[in-house]
C-alpha cells in the first residue's frame, strides 16, 4: 500500500452520505460542514474546522459540536488524530501509512510521503517481537522548527 497513489476513502460528499448511514447517522449540515471543511484543510484542529466553516457563512456550529462530530468521525476511521505540544486535537483525512512533519512552533502538520522509508521501516519492523505487544501498526511523525532561512524570510 503506497501512500501517493491512495486518497481517503471518504473524498466525495456521496461516499461520506453512505459512510454516515452505515453507521446509522444523518447527513446533517453540520456534518457535511465539517467533512467539507476537513477535505479542505487536511490537517486542522476543532478551532481551525469552525474557523473554515463560519468564514463560508452556510451552517452555523459551535466548536464542541465540530470536536464532536470530528471525534466521532475519527472513532469510524473517516479521520485519525494526534495530539500536538500544544495540548490541541489535530484530525487528519489521510488514513493511510504516512509520516507527519510537525511544526512545533506553528503547531502545523504536513504530511511526508515517502514509500521507500515507510517500506523500510515495516520490514524492518515485520518480523521483530516486542515482549507483551502486538503491534497494530506504525505512526511515525517527526518534530522540528523551521530552517534559519524560511524563519528570517518570514520575519521580513
Amino acid at each position: 500500500m503506497t501512500g501517493q497513489n491512495i486518497k481517503n476513502h471518504t473524498n466525495s460528499i456521496e461516499q461520506f452520505k453512505s459512510l454516515l448511514k452505515k453507521h446509522s447517522l444523518k447527513a446533517t449540515a453540520q456534518r457535511l460542514a465539517v467533512h467539507e471543511a476537513m477535505i479542505q484543510l487536511g490537517h486542522a484542529s476543532a478551532d481551525m474546522v469552525t474557523d473554515a466553516i463560519r468564514q463560508k457563512g452556510e451552517t452555523r456550529v459551535t466548536v464542541a459540536t465540530v470536536y464532536n462530530i470530528l471525534s466521532q468521525l475519527a472513532l469510524f476511521g473517516v479521520y485519525d488524530y494526534r495530539m500536538s505540544s500544544n495540548n490541541k486535537m489535530y484530525f487528519d483525512v489521510n488514513t493511510f501509512p504516512h509520516i507527519h512533519i510537525y511544526d512545533r512552533e506553528a503547531h502545523q502538520y504536513r504530511d511526508l510521503m515517502d514509500d521507500d522509508l515507510m517500506n523500510m521501516i515495516h520490514e524492518r519492523l515485520r518480523h521483530k517481537r516486542f515482549r507483551g505487544f502486538k503491534v497494530e501498526h506504525i505512526d511515525i511523525q517527526l518534530v522540528g522548527v523551521p530552517s534559519k532561512k524560511k524563519y528570517q524570510a518570514a520575519k521580513q
